[in-house]
């Protein structure tokens, strides 16, 4: 039951619906330095956050993971792996997203850039305040997941 509304089709120009469905988006956990990358997000919402961002139209969920570490930390990433999917339609203040997290090893050399005012490395036990969407909840997920798979 989404939300939609009318479009004109372009090729036939029969009216067609069209629904409002969340947006996809993308995190990634990377472990680097002894702890994990957050960054220090430039736009609202403020706070601390996994690098990530939103699925470019054409890309997988993985790509868009590798890309959003690189263009944000200036990391490379060994290893991803799927930690899971986060749906909770309040996750994110500017609408609803559904966001695939990712876990890798960071490569090179750390710098905050594009969408991150800076990128730092905090341990899971320091972690920074205040954290932006629902990233406590997947780095507590994601603690819980390295604690029982060791």
């Amino acid at each position: 039951m989404g939300a939609h509304a009318a479009l004109t089709c372009p090729h036939c120009g029969r009216t067609i619906s069209a629904y409002r469905n969340p947006a996809p988006t993308v995190d990634i956990i990377i472990a680097y330095g002894g702890g994990v990358v957050l960054i220090r997000r430039k736009n609202p919402p403020h706070g601390w956050a996994l690098p990530g961002g939103f699925v470019d139209y054409g890309e997988s969920v993985e790509q868009a993971a590798v890309r959003e570490a690189k263009e944000e930390t200036n990391l490379e990433v060994d290893g991803l792996r799927l930690l899971g999917v986060y749906s909770d339609p309040a996750r994110d203040p500017r609408g609803h997203t559904i966001s695939t997290v990712f876990a890798a090893r960071g490569l090179g050399d750390l710098k905050g850039q594009d969408d991150a005012a800076e990128a730092a490395v905090f341990t899971l036990d320091h972690l920074p305040e205040p954290l932006a969407f629902d990233h406590a909840r997947i780095l507590a997920d994601y603690r819980e997941h390295v604690c029982t798979s060791t």
